[in-house]
């Protein structure tokens, strides 16, 4: 797994950064109060005012109770979208982590 971001949380969801080969944006991850349904998602990643991808809240199984953020990022210039996960540390740190899809077989 390759840590892409580096966040501190705020007032209604983080703020930081995300680093890649191609990528290197500040985004502002900002709680979804506007949740019409329940399978929107939960937060929402903003570049300026570019949204560039969003979130749910998962658990990592059924009887743990540290929560995660499951995290889609795309981009026109991306050949696909991005899927990571975002968790929180100690202290408000939270850290945005990848991992390459390994083919089956």
């Amino acid at each position: 797994m390759a840590i892409i971001g580096n966040f501190k949380s705020g007032i209604d969801g983080y703020v930081g950064t995300i680093h890649t080969l191609s990528l290197s944006r500040k985004v502002h991850i900002k709680a979804n109060d506007r949740k019409q349904s329940e399978n929107a998602p939960d937060f929402r990643f903003f570049t300026g005012h570019t949204e560039l991808g969003a979130a749910w809240i998962r658990r990592k199984s059924d009887d743990d109770s540290q929560e995660y953020l499951s995290v889609t990022l795309d981009d026109p210039a991306l050949p696909e979208p991005i899927h990571a996960a975002l968790f929180e540390k100690e202290g408000g740190i939270a850290y945005l982590v990848w991992d390459r899809n390994r083919p089956k077989g």
